[in-house]
Formats: C-alpha cells, structure tokens, sequence
C-alpha cells in the first residue's frame, strides 16, 4: 500500500507555551519634579527620531529584504519519502514490498533544554530508546538549532499515532515507508535489504536501486509567530514518485525447496555451507539461487557477517571432477578423440614430479573416453588432455566463461580465477584438466551445463523479467545475450556421456529420478584452506538437467567442507535429486517417455 500523503498539520511540531511577560516594577530616578520631566521629553524626542529614521528605513530601503527573510523564517520544509518499488517473483508473489510506517523526529528549536529529560522519559518507552541515548538528540550542543532531528525509522502507524497523540511541543510525526520483507529468509542473500535510512545494502536492492527508489517529494508550510501551520501558506513543492515494480525470474516455490534441501544436507554433512542454483537453460532465467546458513533481510544483523553474502556468486572454489566437461567439449570439438576412443588407463601416473592417481585406488583399466567422463578418471583425463594442448584448452574454458562475470550483473561477483595457459605451471597442465589449480563460482559452473544443455549455445543468466507498469503489466526486460561455444553435435555427445554418469556404472546413481532420463557430472575436489594455505577438507558437488534428451531445467549444488561424507555423489547427488524432482513437478514438465542410448565405458 502506498502511504498518504502527509499534510503540514499532521507531521509540524507544535510549540511548547511560553510564560506571560510580568510587569515590571516602576523605576525610581533622582532630582528634582522639573528636571526628571525635561530629561524625559529629550529622551522621548530623542526616541521618536531615531525609530521614525529606522522606520524609514525598513519601509523604504530594507523593507523587500526585510520581508522575505521573515517569510523564510516561517517555512517548514519536510521530505516527503517516495514508496519504493516491490520485487515480486515470476508469478507475481512479492518478495519485498514497502508498507505504511512512521518517522519520529524533533526540532530542537521548540525543545528548552531543561525540558529534554522529560521529553524523552515520555518517548523513550513509545521509541524503545533509553532517554540516555534520545535525550541529547533534543537539545543542539554547541550549534545551531536543528529543525528536522530523526528519532526513530520504521515505527507502524498505531506507534506513531501514540506518539502524536501526547502533543509533545517540538517533536513530530511523519509518513515514510518500511522495507518488509514477507517471506523471511527466502532469497534473503539474493534480494539483500533496505536499512532503517533508506539505503540499499548488498543483493538486488542495491543493484537495482536506482529503479527501486523512486523519487522523493518536498512540502513546504508557513508557520505563525506560535509555531502553528497556515492553512493558506502551505504548498506542495514536489510529489513524491514512487519506484517501480521489478518482477525477477525467481520462482518462490522452488526457491523455498532449494533452501530447504541445502540446508538439511549442510546439516546432516557438517559442512561449512552450501549453495544451489536452478535454471532454464534455454532463456538463461535463474529459478533458484539458494544458500545456506542464510540470512533474514528483515534482520541482517541477526546473521553473521559471513552468511550475508551471496555464495554462489562471490565465493570461488576448485571445481574439480565437473571441469572434465570442459576438457571433452574441447577435444570432441577439434576431433581429438571421441566417446569411443578407448584409452588405457594406469593405477598410477608420474608427470612433472608428481604422482597421479584416481579416487578410487585400481589396477590397469582400459576405458573408452566415454567411460573415462562416467567414471571420472582424473588419469584418463590427464591422457585425454595431451591430445588438446594447454593453449586450446584455454581457449574454450574461456569461451565457456571462466575467469570473468557471468553476466548476471548482480554486486560481489566474483570473476574466478584462471591464469593463462602460458603462465601454468608444470603441474597445472595436467591438474587443470581435471578441474585443480584454478577457482570458479558456482554460477559459472551451472552455466556451463546450461550450454551443453541447451545444444552447445551459452545464454547469458538472468534474473530480471522486467518491470511492472502502472497498468499492471509486465514491460519484458531486453532479452539476454547468446553465442554459440560448441557444435550441437558435440553438446549432444556430452548429454549422452553424462547421462551414463548416473547409470549403475557411473558415479551419481542417487541423481537419478524415477521416469525421467538424467544427465550430470559429480565433482569432488580438494579445498584450498586460507588458514594453512594448503590444501585441507574437499568440495562435493553436482550439476546436472532434465530430461537429459530434451532439457528443461539445470541444477547445480556445491557442499563446502562436508565431513560427513564427501563424494559429490554421495552427499551433492541427492539435494540434486530432491530439487529437481520438485522443480520437474512445479513446472509441470513430463517425461519424454524416450530410452538412454547405449554408451559403451570400457574397451573390450
């Protein structure tokens, strides 16, 4: 609801009541009768001249001056606060609105000093302030009075109209609106919030501030020599213009489901956090971005500094396994190998003075590429790799948008962090292609699956569909950017390989979904630790979309340090599950009633 505009009458201080001037006593003068008269009538004529000179003056050559200085004198200016506009989700639900509240403030002008204590024993209660704390704000200290002193933000109407209503002389009320946001801690670290003053901190609020804030309103009162507003003297110097109404991509429900399931798995892994993120890989549009803990807008300092952030934009961790991706997009792409070229895989590989192995501890195997994805074989992708060359390999990790923005536009994003190929390292070479020696966020990781997804096209993430007119309909914000960074006959070789992922011989059987055709990768990578410098504890993740043979929706899940298991797909896998058969049924979207191509892992 918009607020009233407030009236001079309604938000003016009024005067305190000055004491009646006493008579004073009548003087005594000495000499004589004659000579006190005589002294007297010179004073007097004396008197006379001099304020018939000042008259004079006043009206003739100061009297404009004079005037509109005292005109001035009896203006009052009040802000009149614009309502900011709402954030709604993609069906309309708000989640965050402005609602109906008061401001508190005093003129110092109006308050004695001896009356400060008083005053505020009478509005500490009402304010929830101490008097220690609101009594020196009623008096000036060494200055000029203040005429417009804020007491107290975000008061509801009935507060404020408890504190008119005891007719303090020099304080007032007047009508300015209060961020709420309805539904807790739902995309709290994605929305950000609005302090008591009005200003934007973190998230969309401040991104989108400009547009939000609208535009606010000034009215100007004349006042009689007692403080009281003339009716005839107040004018509207300015109406306040109210925000507009932005409708984000956001789905709520979905949203609510992600924060759920991250949050129990944190829970039930011990992990330091983590974070999901759902889209629409053909039009870029972010569902879900979840993270836990989280923080409540409506009391951020409730949650400590670091659970305020937006993860999975700011913070950056090795990816691991799901960079693999990335290496098969590269070498399918420039036909240095494909799904069946098979590869023989050692237990253990000595390159650049460092010994490789694989998770899991195996004799000689023989895989086909194919199988080398599905079963994530960092030693298989190190041979694979050699077939590309750091330089190229380079290339399409930056062409599928590592190490800059994602585009989503939002403040903190992080950029990540990828060196270029000639300033690799001797063992970065090898470790790069498996996803160890450089840093993404998970925004960046879901939409690289969102290319493959979406047959090799990247769509740049969004999260606005655009503004609310006051018609009420939706003015659809421009449509993302788009380029192509593989084939479709490549990204349909990666769909097929990572659906084996989740069969019975790949790593993720507990991503599957009962009907449903499911593709996606498992990451499991050592987790850089700031305190030791080295690496200590792991990040499980997964990322994957559905159907896999006609893709409608991608999910990604990051767990920060779990110690209660730490395979992606033993503990990333199943929060995969869980918000994406939610997301699957939300939308309404079908299985395709389609068999899994046959994908051979190992070679005979």
């Amino acid at each position: 609801m918009r607020p009233r505009r407030a009236t001079a009458a309604a938000i003016l201080p009024q005067p305190r009541p000055q004491p009646r001037p006493q008579p004073r006593p009548p003087s005594t003068t000495l000499g004589s009768p004659g000579r006190r008269l005589t002294a007297g009538l010179l004073g007097v004529g004396m008197l006379l001249s001099v304020l018939g000179a000042r008259l004079v003056e006043l009206q003739g050559l100061d009297g404009s001056a004079y005037a509109a200085r005292a005109a001035k004198q009896r203006e009052r200016t009040v802000e009149l606060i614009a309502a900011r506009g709402a954030i709604l989700d993609r069906n309309g639900a708000a989640l965050a609105m402005s609602v109906d509240a008061r401001l508190v403030f005093a003129d110092q002008l109006l308050i004695r000093p001896a009356d400060a204590l008083s005053v505020a024993a009478e509005l500490g209660p009402l304010l929830g302030l101490p008097v220690a704390t609101l009594a020196p704000k009623l008096v000036a200290h060494g200055r000029k009075d203040n005429r417009y002193v804020v007491l107290a933000r975000g008061l509801t109407p009935s507060a404020g109209r408890r504190v008119a209503e005891l007719k303090v002389p020099g304080i007032g009320v007047a009508a300015e609106p209060r961020r709420l946001y309805p539904n807790g801690n739902l995309a709290g670290n994605l929305l950000g919030w609005v302090g008591r003053d009005g200003v934007a901190h973190a998230g969309f609020e401040r991104w989108q501030r400009a547009l939000l804030t609208g535009r606010n309103g000034e009215l100007v009162a004349e006042v009689g020599h007692n403080g009281r507003p003339i009716p005839s003297g107040q004018h509207l110097e300015r109406d306040p213009v109210p925000g507009q109404d932005l409708q984000l991509t956001i789905d709520r429900d979905i949203q609510w489901k992600a924060q759920q399931a991250i949050a129990a798995q944190v829970t039930a892994t011990g992990a330091v956090n983590g974070s999901v993120i759902v889209m629409d890989p053909h039009t870029g549009e972010v569902l879900a971005m979840a993270t836990a803990p989280t923080v409540d807008p409506n009391d951020p300092a409730a949650a400590p500094f670091d659970d305020r952030w937006n993860r999975p934009l700011t913070d950056v961790y090795e990816p691991g396994s799901v960079n693999k991706v990335i290496t098969a997009a590269a070498g399918l792409e420039l036909n240095a190998f494909n799904p069946q070229t098979p590869f023989t895989i050692p237990p253990t590989l000595r390159l650049a003075g460092k010994t490789f192995h694989d998770a899991e501890t195996h004799g000689v195997e023989r895989l086909t590429f194919a199988g080398v994805l599905a079963k994530s074989s960092n030693i298989g992708t190190i041979l694979a790799s050699q077939r590309i060359g750091a330089q190229r390999l380079y290339g399409f990790l930056r062409s599928f948008g590592f190490g800059q923005p994602s585009g989503l536009g939002l403040p903190g994003e992080s950029r990540g962090i990828l060196p270029p190929a000639d300033q690799w390292n001797g063992t970065q070479q090898y470790t790069i292609p498996f996803g160890q020696g450089l840093s993404v966020t998970a925004m960046q990781v879901a939409s690289v699956y969102a290319t493959v997804a979406n047959d090799g096209v990247r769509v740049t993430p969004t999260l606005v569909r655009g503004s609310i007119g006051a018609n009420g309909e939706l003015r659809p914000a421009a449509p993302p950017s788009s380029r192509r960074v593989i084939s479709v006959r490549t990204a349909r070789q990666l769909r097929d390989m990572l659906e084996a992922v989740t069969g019975v011989e790949g790593t993720a059987p507990k991503a599957r979904i009962a009907g449903y055709r499911v593709a996606g990768k498992t990451g499991t990578a050592q987790r850089v630790d700031s305190a030791c410098h080295c690496y200590r504890g792991y990040t499980a993740s997964f990322v994957g979309f559905a159907p896999a043979d006609r893709p409608q929706l991608l999910v990604a899940v990051v767990l920060q340090n779990p110690v209660r298991g730490h395979f992606g797909g033993s503990v990333a896998a199943p929060v995969f599950h869980d918000v994406m058969t939610f997301a699957l049924e939300t939308r309404e979207i079908p299985p395709t009633g389609t068999r899994p191509p046959v994908v051979r892992l190992t070679d005979p």
